[in-house]
Parts: C-alpha cells; structure tokens; sequence
C-alpha cells in the first residue's frame, strides 16, 4: 500500500485513503472482546460516517451510536434493521424527536429536563439518561466531560434523588479520550455501583461509553472481568461506543509540494492541503506523522496552503530538500479528520479512496458545483 500511496494509483491530491484491511482487523479484535466478555459493541460514527465503514462495523457490531438527527438518519439508511441506534447529544429538538425516536432504539438523555420534556413525545424507545460521574481522567479541561459545570450529563449526586427514575431503563457515561487501559472505566464503574446500580433494579443497559483504545488494549482481563461482573449481578446489557480507536489508524492524507522557498533561514515548503483538511492538528496543536518518517538533518516546515499564518503541520528533519511534485504522506488520521474538514479559502475537499488490501477505489470527488451550492443561493 506505501507505495501506491507516492504511485500512480493516487491520480490527484489532496486525497484521503481509508485503509479497509485496518479497519477489518480491529473491528475483528472488538468482536472478539465481544464474544469474551459478553459486551455489546456500537460503532461510534462521529469518528468518520464514511457509507463503507458503516457497513464494515454493522457486520461485526451490534449497532451504531449517533449525536444528531442527520447522524441517525444516515446510520438506518445504511445498517437499516441489521442493528440498533443509540443517540445521546446535549442538542435535541422537540420539532426533531418525533423522527429521532423512530429512527433510535435506545435514547440516552443528556439532562433530567431533556427528559421530561422528549419523554412523552414520538414512538417506543428505551430511555436513559446520561450520567457525569464527576471523576475527571482528562488533563484538559477543553475535552473533559466531568470538568467543573460540565454541559454533559446529570450530576451523579442529584440523579438518585430524581423522581420517576425507576422509569428509566438505561445509564450512559463517557469520560476519556484515546486511553490506553482501562483503569478509568474501573473506577468509574465502582462509583457507579456503590452509589446507583443497587437502587435501579429497573436497568435494562449499562453504556460504558468510547474514549479507549479497545483493540489496542492487551490486558483484555480487567474489562473482561468488569463486563461478566455487571451482567451477572444486575442482567443488564453492557454496551462500549468506539469510534476513534476503529478508524484512526486506518486514515492517511496524501498531499503534494506545490512550493518551496527560504524563511528566515528555514526551508518551507506549502503542501496543496491544509490543517483545514484535519483540523485535530490545528486544535491540539500537535505534529502528524508521516508515512516515510524523514530521518536526517535537514530541517523543512510543512505548511498547508491556505492564508492562515498557523496552517502548519510542523517541522521535519529531512535527508534532503523536498522537491516540488514529491508526495507527502499524512498517516493516522482517519477520525475527526475528514468529518471536521472545510473550504476554507475555497481549497477544494480531498478526494475519498477506499483501499481493500488489492486495489485502491476512489469513492468520492468533490468540484466547484459542491462549493457552489454551499454559499450562492439561486433564483
């Protein structure tokens, strides 16, 4: 695959390639946490919504988790019955819950108010509530749930006194991202048990939430231990929500040199893509790898193309100058890269391949009409 990465097979750039095989192999090691543990697995699709990895997850999990009505829709138009659909967004809408609730199996609400106000509106679905557990994993306070006033999720310490709670059938919580153990889930489960499961007796589902590096994770025993503990003392469901960990890795941008020139110094050279197109670097401020890691000492910036001063991938020390047409080669950046991506500056969206282990398919292109219909309004 490396090769046809720089190759031919790529015929222009930007593009974003989906690397298939990957994706298999990890939704293959979550089905097997499935089977050991007895854990439901939701595919997560804010991660990436690509139809083909929809697809991929539904035949080895048991449904998809949404935020939104868009999300929801696009989940059953393409898993249709094969699978449940889970929603939880401190977003919902009375003028969009009467389709929400057709189209999700299991609501999980972010607030007791979001509650009283949705539960009586639309068909069947199996209620919940969001729970902040307040035990705060996350150093920063921009993407920690339980951070202080969080917006996410009823307050462990009011939930038990809720009235009516007995009509509620499931508990939802989420507090890490890209965690490499699942210490976090552990002790937020123990909490969880000594100051609720006792007093629900009613609970059909336990969401456990994303945020882990699920297949990556080799001390499989603690999670496997936690998941069989809670199904036998309270016959529950247990569900786990990955998104990241199924697709991150599977992602990679491929740009080429455009320019190069001397700043200061330093050797820049400007890529015909941008942060724009994986806006995580630009937000956490940090270096992307690349496919052929340079090693050598000459130093070179990688900047993307647009005006903004900080459209920067970073610095690289390489062998030599790279010469403009040479391919440069972004890799892990299948989640929230190209689902964030914009035009800005009206640079064009990268083309979307799928590589299956033989042979690369290009799924989409985007042109001047898709830019077109964003922002004229005819007639």
């Amino acid at each position: 695959m490396e090769r046809q990465l720089f190759g031919e097979k790529i015929a222009t750039t930007p593009a974003f390639v989906i690397d298939e095989t990957d994706v298999r192999r990890r939704l293959q090691s979550l089905a097997l946490l499935r089977e050991e543990s007895g854990c439901k697995v939701l595919y997560s699709m804010k991660a990436l919504p690509l139809q083909s990895i929809l697809e991929l997850a539904i035949d080895v999990s048991d449904g998809i988790s949404v935020s939104s009505l868009f999300e929801a829709r696009l989940a059953r138009e393409c898993i249709a019955d094969h699978g449940s659909v889970h929603l939880t967004t401190p977003g919902l809408r009375k003028d969009e819950f009467p389709e929400l609730s057709e189209l999700c199996s299991h609501v999980s609400f972010n607030s007791t108010s979001q509650w009283r106000a949705m539960a009586g509106l639309g068909e069947v679905f199996s209620p919940g509530l969001r729970l902040n557990p307040k035990v705060p994993f996350v150093y920063d306070q921009r993407y920690d749930p339980c951070r202080l006033h969080s917006k996410l999720g009823v307050d462990i310490d009011t939930l038990d006194s809720v009235d009516g709670i007995e009509q509620l059938e499931g508990l939802h919580f989420h507090t890490v991202f890209s965690c490499p153990d699942f210490t976090p889930m552990s002790r937020t489960v123990e909490i969880i048990r000594h100051r609720l499961l006792n007093k629900m007796r009613n609970l059909k589902w336990l969401n456990l939430g994303g945020g882990y590096l699920f297949s990556q994770i080799e001390q499989r025993g603690a999670f496997v231990e936690l998941v069989q503990g809670l199904r036998r003392d309270y016959a529950i469901d247990v569900y786990v929500e990955p998104g990241n960990d199924v697709v991150k890795q599977a992602g990679y941008l491929v740009s080429t040199v455009v320019d190069r020139f001397d700043s200061g110094g330093k050797t820049v050279a400007i890529l015909d893509t941008s942060v724009n197109h994986n806006p995580e670097v630009f937000e956490y401020q940090y270096q992307p790898e690349l496919l052929r890691q340079p090693c050598g000492d000459v130093p070179v910036i990688l900047a993307g193309s647009t005006c903004l001063a900080g459209d920067l991938f970073g610095e690289y020390g390489f062998a030599s100058k790279p010469e403009v047409g040479d391919r440069i080669v972004f890799k892990h950046c299948g989640a929230y890269s190209l689902i964030k991506a914009h035009r800005f500056n009206g640079y064009n969206l990268p083309d979307i391949y799928n590589w299956d282990g033989k042979n690369f398919q290009r799924l989409k292109h985007y042109d001047y009409q898709d830019y077109r219909r964003q922002w004229l309004v005819d007639g």
